[in-house]
C-alpha cells in the first residue's frame, strides 16, 4: 500500500481527491486541511507522498513544504492553479524540493477534476520512486546584457528583467543544441542553463512539458538567471545564436526555413503524441532542416520516453547526445528510455551537462 496524505483547504477538493485515489486500491489515505496540520501528518502518518496545496489558510503550501522538507523529507506533488501567479508558486516549490506538480483545473472541482485524473495517478506514482533533492536549485547571478526587443516586450507583461540580452550574432552553422525535459525539469533546467556563457554560439531550443499559462513566467523566470536571453516560444521566431527558446505549453513546436533563415515556431498539439510541447516531434523536426551533425540533444529527468527515438535517430545520423544519469535524475524515465535504446553519446550528471555542452560548442 501506498500512503499518501492529502493537503487541501476544500473539503470538496479532499473528498474528490480521495475518491480518485481510492479507486485504485492501493492507496491508504489521510488529509490535512492546511499546512500546519500536513506538517504534522507528515510525523506522524510518515507518509510515502503528499499531495499539496499552494493557497490554505493558517500555513500556506510553500512555507510547508520548506518545513517537511526539513523534517521530514518525503516526495510531494503541488496541486496549483493554471494561473501566473500559481505558476511562480510552483516553480519555487520545485526550487524547495516538490517532485512535480499538477495544474489544477477551474471551475467546479467535481466536475473538473476529471480532466487531470490521469496526470495526477501518473505523477504521484512516479513521485513515490523519484530522487529527492531537497532545494537543489539555485539562480546564479549573472552579468549585464543589453536588452533585446523580445525581452522588452516580456518586461512590460512579467515586471522589469534584472538582466538585459546579450548583443547576439546570427546562428552559426556549427551546432543547435535540443534539450528534452520533463518531471523536475525546472530545477534541472535552473541547474544548466545558467552555465552557459553569454557568447554561447548556438541557439538552444527546450521542449519541456509544462501547461500553456507556466511557460511564459518560466521563460521569464530562466532569463533572469541565465547570462543568455530566454524566450518562449509563441510565434514563428528566427533562431540566432545565444538565445534560449521554451516551447509554448499547451503547443508542440517545429522547425521550418522561411526566406532562407532557420526558424522555430510553435503548432496545435498532435492528438498521435501523448506529451506536450513533444520532445519527440521537435527532436524529428530538426533532423528534416538540420543536419544531424550539427545537432546536439540532451535529455533531463522526466517519466515515459518522449524523445528517446528521435534523440536516438539523431545519434545513429551523426548528431551528438547526451542522456543524463540515474545518480542526479528526479525521475530516470525519459533519460533510461534514451540509453536502453542505444542513442545516449555520453551518460552525465546533471552538474557535468554543461560542462561538455560547452567543450562541444565552444572547441
Amino acid at each position: 500500500m501506498i500512503k499518501l496524505l492529502i493537503v487541501d483547504d476544500s473539503a470538496l477538493m479532499r473528498r474528490q481527491l480521495t475518491m480518485v485515489f481510492e479507486a485504485e486500491g492501493d492507496f491508504l489515505i489521510r488529509t490535512a486541511r492546511n499546512g500546519l496540520e500536513a506538517v504534522e501528518e507528515n510525523r506522524s502518518f510518515q507518509p510515502d507522498v503528499v499531495t499539496l496545496d499552494i493557497n490554505m489558510p493558517e500555513m500556506d503550501g510553500i512555507t510547508a513544504l520548506s518545513l517537511i522538507m526539513t523534517e521530514r523529507p518525503v516526495p510531494v506533488v503541488m496541486v496549483s492553479s493554471l494561473t501566473e501567479k500559481g505558476a511562480l508558486a510552483t516553480f519555487e516549490a520545485l526550487n524547495l524540493g516538490a517532485v512535480d506538480y499538477v495544474a489544477k483545473p477551474g471551475g467546479t472541482i467535481s466536475l473538473s477534476l476529471n480532466q487531470v485524473r490521469v496526470d495526477l495517478l501518473a505523477k504521484v506514482r512516479s513521485a513515490v520512486r523519484a530522487r529527492l533533492n531537497p532545494g537543489r536549485a539555485k539562480n546564479i547571478p549573472v552579468t549585464n546584457r543589453v536588452k533585446g526587443p523580445a525581452e522588452r516586450f516580456r518586461d512590460e507583461k512579467f515586471g522589469q528583467s534584472k538582466h538585459p540580452a546579450p548583443v547576439i550574432n546570427r546562428i552559426r552553422e556549427e551546432g543547435v543544441l535540443l534539450i528534452g525535459v520533463s518531471t523536475g525539469g525546472p530545477t534541472a533546467l535552473e541547474a544548466v542553463l545558467p552555465h552557459l556563457p553569454a557568447d554561447f554560439p548556438w541557439p538552444v531550443v527546450v521542449a519541456q512539458h509544462m501547461p500553456a499559462s507556466f511557460t511564459a513566467p518560466f521563460a521569464a523566470r530562466l532569463n533572469n538567471a541565465c547570462p543568455l536571453q530566454v524566450v518562449e516560444v509563441a510565434r514563428p521566431m528566427p533562431l540566432t545564436a545565444g538565445t534560449v527558446y521554451i516551447g509554448k505549453g499547451g503547443a508542440d513546436m517545429v522547425f521550418a526555413k522561411r526566406s532562407g533563415v532557420l526558424t522555430v515556431l510553435p503548432r496545435p498539439e498532435s492528438k498521435e503524441l501523448l506529451w506536450h510541447p513533444s520532445v519527440e516531434l521537435m527532436g524529428r523536426s530538426a533532423l528534416e532542416h538540420i543536419e544531424p551533425r550539427h545537432i546536439v540533444g540532451v535529455m533531463l529527468t522526466g517519466m515515459g520516453y518522449d524523445g528517446a527515438d528521435a534523440f536516438t535517430e539523431i545519434k545513429k545520423r551523426g548528431g551528438r547526445t547526451i542522456a543524463e544519469s540515474e545518480d542526479t535524475a528526479v525521475v530516470f524515465g525519459m533519460p533510461a528510455e534514451l540509453i536502453e535504446r542505444g542513442g545516449a553519446s555520453l551518460v552525465l550528471p546533471l552538474d557535468k551537462v554543461a560542462i561538455q555542452i560547452k567543450a562541444w560548442a565552444l572547441r
